[in-house]
């Protein structure tokens, strides 16, 4: 599945929403730091206290990254899993900066035991090696947990495999900050900023146990089957589930699920796929699948009645409510999938707008639901094309859209696009060179770096 570099998910609807949550996380982040200013005891020499502001920021921000997971609706719902994945990976950089250059800011410490010529802590950390060892240890942890995210798609190791290492690794950093904090530091210690930092990090905690804990065990009770798998391409599959005891899942077409197939609830074996089929089509839900990881080469073996949970929906890559007069869908590869949903469900629904499709692939026999999209107004672009091959050749670029899109299109229809990064940023860019609104080019993608 496939981000988005310029994006108001939603289109301009409630663009207070993101505004607003951009201003709760800035509060939170700052709550700590203000509450050390109004508690802490005499001021310090300035590079004693710029390090001190870097260490409390960077165990705030570490806490937020938990809320920044991207598996709470009402965040990446509203402004968009690009978005919210996008500022998670900042953030955790920019902590991870000030986490570094903490310690070396002190400069100069003395060593010894027990200070007491020191009774106010001008010094902020003791030279307890008991204290000091939780923040040597996350030091290093930090660094290391930051550095696989970056790279995990080019390490050899399963998704699942690297999901729950991320996850351990951040509950343990937070832990060892906390004790770090509370024991080490001369604002942590104040009796009310320890308990700061211990409601803050309840909640991180708490949100991890949601996801991890809670999620699985409300969906136990929401189980589905699957009903059919049939090969749309020779690497490209669609699975289709139906809900097992219950209304089926409300979504709107564009959007995606974590997909479990043929384990527990809890299992960490899910990934997430865009839904191919329409709202207005029933309760089953299909997927347009390729091969490609460690489950997506299996999904051909997967049995009817296998059983199969889904956790969401989640994103905003969605075309309701919108009033633009035409309807731009860009996708490439497997990128097809949540365009598909949304051409099904404005099929079903009569939408009056207009619709125009493009849709890349490297050869031929990759090109999926051909004889379904023949219905449309679609283009079709090959990299690889064969001799006899009539349509569009190259790539997705901007001189494609040039011939498929007027000037007054650019300006006035809303364009959605997914498929490989590459891609993306090429069609986004052009978009924005042809003065098309940051709000009207609604994208999502699953790669990061």
């Amino acid at each position: 599945m496939p981000g988005i570099s310029i994006v108001m998910e939603n289109g301009s609807d409630q663009p207070m929403k993101p505004l607003f949550l951009i201003i709760c996380y800035i509060a939170a982040v700052t709550l700590p730091l203000i509450l050390s200013w109004l508690v802490g005891g005499p001021p310090r020499a300035f590079h004693q206290e710029l390090a001190s502001g870097l260490g409390i920021l960077a165990f705030a921000m570490i806490l937020m990254e938990f809320v920044l997971s991207g598996r709470f609706k009402n965040v990446s719902n509203d402004i968009g899993m690009d978005v919210t994945m996008r500022f998670h990976q900042m953030m955790a950089r920019v902590a991870l900066a000030f986490a570094l250059l903490h310690p070396f800011l002190y400069r100069s410490t003395p060593v010894g035991g027990p200070r007491p010529w020191d009774p106010t802590r001008q010094l902020v950390i003791t030279t307890d090696i008991s204290d000091l060892s939780s923040g040597i240890a996350a030091y290093l942890l930090l660094p290391s947990l930051v550095l696989l995210a970056i790279g995990r798609t080019k390490l050899d190791y399963k998704y699942e495999t690297w999901r729950l290492m991320h996850g351990i690794g951040a509950l343990l950093i937070a832990a060892l900050l906390l004790h770090h904090t509370v024991y080490a530091g001369r604002y942590g210690s104040q009796p009310v900023m320890t308990g700061v930092w211990l409601a803050m990090t309840a909640v991180s905690v708490g949100s991890l146990c949601y996801v991890y804990l809670l999620a699985p065990l409300r969906d136990k009770t929401r189980g589905w089957r699957v009903t059919s798998v049939k090969q749309v391409t020779p690497k490209q599959w669609e699975l289709t589930v139906a809900p097992d005891g219950h209304s089926g899942l409300d979504y709107r077409a564009g959007q995606f699920v974590w997909l479990n197939v043929g384990h527990d609830s809890f299992s960490m074996k899910e990934n997430p796929f865009s839904i191919a089929s329409a709202p207005a089509a029933g309760p089953e839900v299909s997927f347009m699948i390729k091969e490609f990881g460690d489950f997506t080469r299996t999904v051909g073996q997967i049995k009817p009645d296998t059983v199969a949970y889904l956790d969401g929906p989640y994103g905003s890559l969605s075309v309701e409510g919108r009033s633009e007069p035409g309807i731009a869908l860009i996708a490439g590869g497997v990128g097809l999938a949540p365009v598909l949903g949304i051409l099904r469900q404005l099929r079903l629904t009569h939408d009056p707008r207009k619709v125009k499709l493009v849709y890349g692939n490297r050869s031929v026999d990759q090109i999926a639901y051909r004889e379904e999209l023949g219905q449309e107004n679609v283009t079709l672009v090959l990299s690889d094309p064969p001799e006899d091959w009539q349509g569009e050749t190259g790539f997705v670029d901007g001189a494609l859209l040039d011939r498929v899109f007027s000037p007054q299109e650019f300006k006035e229809w809303v364009f959605v696009v997914c498929g490989p990064p590459i891609m993306m940023d090429l069609v986004e860019d052009h978009l924005l060179k042809r003065d098309t609104p940051s709000d009207r080019i609604l994208s999502e993608r699953f790669s990061y770096d």
